[in-house]
């Protein structure tokens, strides 16, 4: 087989894939080709997902339920716990840009970037996402005092779930 037709018909399967990508609403395909001995294809294919509205709402009991834990003064996430309003609809909710696991702090017995109460800069570093043994600083997108708490240090994290509460 000539470099030619293995480049056309390479592209024109990448293409299909992709096109199975969209049609089955998958987030990746990884698909290896052997040609001959030394000759094949590695492919990977993958797009970011936007989440639908019960995929969020699925995905904010979790954080729900670890904010009693998390919270420092209890008077304050007692209420949060038995009040029936869903944190993600919040207007002033932080959710994850990705899937990993939540640090609030930059080490291990180190002071926490956001608490309770605290006043918040925009930019100002909320928390860290660790997503494939990367630590991902994720920013304050407004300035104000931070209300909520709903993640819990050490805690996995859904794309779209609720972290915090800024007012």
């Amino acid at each position: 087989m000539s470099k030619t037709t293995s480049h056309d018909s390479d592209v024109s399967f990448i293409q299909a894939l992709a096109e199975l990508l969209r049609a089955n609403d998958l987030t990746e395909l990884r698909v290896k080709r052997d040609y001959a001995e030394n000759d094949s294809l590695d492919v990977r294919v993958g797009r970011y997902a936007q989440p639908a509205p019960q995929q969020v709402v699925s995905a904010a009991p979790a954080p729900v339920a670890a904010a009693p834990v998390s919270a420092a003064p209890a008077a304050s996430a007692a209420p949060a716990a038995t009040s029936g309003d869903d944190p993600a609809s919040h207007p002033g909710a932080v959710t994850s840009p990705m899937v990993g696991t939540v640090y609030m702090a930059a080490e291990p017995g180190a002071a926490a970037f956001a608490t309770v109460g605290k006043q918040i800069s925009e930019g100002e570093t909320l928390l860290i996402i660790e997503a494939m043994k990367t630590m991902n600083h994720i920013p304050a997108p407004r300035s104000g005092t931070i209300k909520r708490i709903l993640v819990e240090d050490g805690a996995p994290v859904e794309f779209g779930a609720p972290l915090v509460i800024i007012e």
